[in-house]
């Protein structure tokens, strides 16, 4: 079962739950407070090495573990 805690990080945004599922992969969302783009921000990271995170500033990261990567930028056009 995950975890609930509180605990900020050095982005000024709060941990509102984190954990890790039956298939052993990890998760974080956060409260990036009233001033954020995106209130809802979360990350995950996958036992096969890829990884995901969707930023309080409304950019995105994905980086499949195989050596793509795919950024979007606040504004949407992906890089």
């Amino acid at each position: 079962m995950p975890s609930q805690n509180s605990n900020s990080n050095s982005a000024g945004s709060q941990v509102t739950s984190s954990g890790t599922n039956s298939q052993g992969n990890h998760y974080c969302t956060r409260d990036g407070g009233s001033s954020a783009s995106n209130d809802n921000a979360y990350h995950y990271s996958n036992t096969n090495g890829s990884y995901y995170y969707s930023n309080p500033n409304g950019s995105t990261y994905y980086n499949d573990g195989a050596g793509k990567a795919d950024y979007t930028p606040p504004s949407g056009n992906t890089k």
